[in-house]
């Protein structure tokens, strides 16, 4: 029977109602009846970093759409789960619902939690206890990390993990020792013979051990390791569409300038925006 057309309906049965609309196989669109779980999985990455620009901007307006974008993905997938007969829209909300109540016992039942960290614990124990009843094997303290992630938020849960065992650097300093020598490692690595037919392994091996140290020092620093990346990359982007602009006053091309001219504009660029901060 096709869907009916959506109608004005309370929120999220009204987007549950377009969404079934779109995916109907006689009157649906066809971009949408052409996707399967795959296909849109990478656009439900990509709404759940928009969603985390919006915040980092502190765009309100913006995170109001974002947020609406994200939820779109999850009405998505469950329309395409329902499709073939394996769950819908509100079996996925009461899963979530029942998962809050039971990872929360210290608010929905008697169990004591008195902070932050006694909250973490309870919920590391009760997401073990579920493994198991699951009949999962894996009692590692690294078990059901996902691999879907991406590397660098794995490394970080992993090092967090070993962290809960006791497994873990005590302050920044020594991470900042292991730094310099996973440093040393790169450069030697470097200065091998280019010809070498492992170098290239093992300049791989070396500077991933460099990244996941650098992750940690994060870590233990208390920086958020993705929104300092985030800060980073726009910082590069500020002064790089900023070099370009000089440049461009200078009446020159950025891309036909010589490395030695493109640093002189860095550095322009750079003294600028001390200038503007005072």
């Amino acid at each position: 029977m096709p869907a009916p057309d959506p109608v004005q309906t309370p929120s999220i049965d009204r987007l549950l109602s377009i969404m079934a609309r779109l995916r109907d196989p006689q009157r649906g669109c066809p971009w949408d009846l052409a996707q399967d779980f795959s296909t849109i999985a990478p656009y439900t990455i990509e709404e759940a970093y928009e969603v985390v620009d919006a915040i980092d901007r502190g765009d309100l307006d913006d995170l109001k759409d974002e947020l609406g974008d994200l939820l779109l993905q999850v009405v998505f997938h469950a329309q395409m789960a329902a499709e073939q007969g394996a769950f819908e829209f509100d079996e996925v909300a009461d899963a979530i619902s029942d998962k809050l109540v039971r990872r929360h016992p210290h608010i929905f039942a008697s169990v004591q939690a008195d902070d932050a960290a006694d909250v973490a614990r309870n919920w590391e124990e009760i997401k073990r206890i579920e493994r198991a009843g699951k009949g999962e094997q894996d009692a590692s303290a690294l078990a059901a990390i996902s691999r879907g992630m991406p590397e660098w938020q794995r490394a970080l849960k992993l090092q967090s993990r070993a962290a809960k065992t006791g497994f873990d650097w005590p302050s920044p300093a020594p991470v900042m020792a292991k730094l310099e020598e996973e440093m040393a490692e790169v450069r030697a690595e470097l200065a091998r013979d280019a010809d070498d037919p492992d170098r290239a392994a093992r300049l791989q091996d070396e500077i991933g051990d460099l990244l996941f140290v650098c992750l940690n020092l994060a870590r233990k620093s208390q920086v958020d390791a993705g929104s300092a990346l985030r800060h980073a990359n726009a910082k590069f982007e500020r002064r790089f569409r900023a070099m370009e602009a000089e440049a461009e006053r200078d009446g020159l091309t950025f891309a036909e300038l010589e490395l030695e001219a493109q640093e002189a504009l860095w550095q322009r660029v750079k003294r600028n925006e001390r200038q503007v901060a005072g």
